[in-house]
């Protein structure tokens, strides 16, 4: 069997957590299986280089940052296979350039184009654990680095070029669990999840697993395990939605939530110009997320239009729409930031309706105010205050999990 693990920054903060995970390993490949590992950078380590940058300079070159931030996988990598070897596993790190990950040509967020396989192959045909740096690769000779949540990319896309038989994610957390327990005392740690509802639930603020990782996951049947490095308990499965036998599910998997939201209201929008393609295409020509979307027409000439977006991107996303009112001629924008996303997600729901109806209820009762929504077939989003995200969650728990006896997932 061959197993791929990506141990995060927290499973290799320090030499100690460093001896743990060199134990697990060894103990797999004295168990006769094949193991490739991806690391991240340990703890807050790249924090710290982003630090010393940012000490020296306003921007940093993207080029040079690149190669900067890589250097912390590389120390984590290099320790771990020092302690490995010491243990008599034979190990050796790899960057990811010479794990042979090639990327497109972006740096600070690329993304994965190809992986040249032929240097694992040769070392897992010999008994060597490959120790890869997560978060990077290659590009025209240039180092690049994935972004946020990078090494959960590096392990998934590595399993699949090489048709492991299952991905070990370990983190700080032993899974998968229908909230944050840090805001409901009461939410549960899941035995599995579909792809679908974790690619929601890290979309919508769920952090155990990247939005990318658990995409690729999916389009590549890549079978995933998140677990603790910390704890020898079972974790959670993220499965085909098949293997979770979703007809015998509750309609709600699990509650995420996302704080540091803003909204943007573009108000008098004429209709005969466009507006609204302009100016969604320039804000993703500049970078800007957008995430819900609402649209009012108030009058047979123009429309208003709401959407979210980062709170730290607000001012930025102001300036750059306000821009276009010579060109579009609305009358005003307006913003307002302090607001959170609440959202449940749950496979059930396709076949379920009034599922969306039970959630305002619950908010209502809560006396808890929502200001916009967005659905899918699995989903249902509202941004409400900042202030009331921790009631929300509580609610919503209590109503469509605490009184359920089997569910699934995760949140922020």
């Amino acid at each position: 069997m061959l197993v791929v693990q990506k141990y995060g920054g927290t499973s290799v903060g320090s030499t100690e957590r460093i001896r743990v995970v060199a134990n697990r390993v060894q103990r797999v490949v004295s168990e006769g299986h094949h193991c490739v590992v991806v690391v991240s950078a340990m703890g807050h380590s790249t924090d710290a280089l982003v630090d010393l940058a940012n000490e020296l300079v306003p921007r940093a070159d993207l080029r040079e940052m690149d190669s900067l931030l890589s250097t912390g996988e590389q120390v984590s990598a290099s320790l771990l296979a020092m302690r490995l070897i010491h243990l008599g596993c034979p190990a050796k790190s790899l960057t990811g350039w010479q794990a042979g990950i090639e990327t497109e040509a972006v740096h600070g967020n690329a993304r994965i184009a190809a992986i040249e396989t032929a240097t694992l192959r040769s070392l897992i045909d010999k008994g060597i654990v490959p120790i890869v740096t997560g978060f990077q690769g290659i590009a025209d000779g240039e180092i690049t680095t994935l972004g946020r949540g990078g090494s959960d990319t590096s392990a998934v896309a590595l399993a699949a070029a090489l048709s492991a038989d299952v991905c070990e994610i370990y983190t700080d957390v032993d899974g998968v669990y229908t909230t944050d327990p840090r805001v409901v005392k009461t939410a549960r740690k899941l035995d599995r999840v579909s792809y679908d509802e974790m690619l929601e639930l890290a979309n919508l603020g769920a952090q155990v697993l990247h939005p990318r990782a658990v995409e690729n996951a999916k389009h590549f049947a890549v079978p995933l395990v998140v677990r603790s490095s910390f704890t020898e308990e079972e974790g959670t499965k993220v499965v085909a939605m098949t293997e979770n036998r979703m007809e015998e599910r509750h309609v709600v998997t699990g509650i995420a939530f996302e704080r540091q939201v803003a909204r943007i209201a573009v108000i008098g929008v004429p209709l005969e110009q466009h507006g609204l393609a302009s100016v969604f295409s320039e804000l993703a020509e500049h970078g800007v997320n957008v995430d819900v979307i609402v649209q009012s027409v108030v009058g047979e000439a123009t429309v208003d239009v709401s959407f979210t977006v980062n709170e730290p991107d607000v001012e930025r996303a102001v300036d750059i729409v306000q821009g276009l009112k010579s060109k579009l001629g609305f009358a005003r924008v307006e913003s307002e930031s302090n607001l959170a996303k609440v959202s449940i997600v749950g496979a059930g729901m396709i076949s379920n309706p009034g599922v969306a109806a039970q959630m305002f209820v619950t908010l209502r009762d809560a006396n808890i105010f929502v200001q916009m929504v967005s659905t899918s077939e699995i989903k249902v989003s509202c941004v409400i205050p900042a202030g009331a995200v921790e009631a929300a969650v509580q609610a919503l728990h209590h109503t469509f999990v605490d009184a359920n006896s089997e569910v699934a997932v995760s949140a922020n």
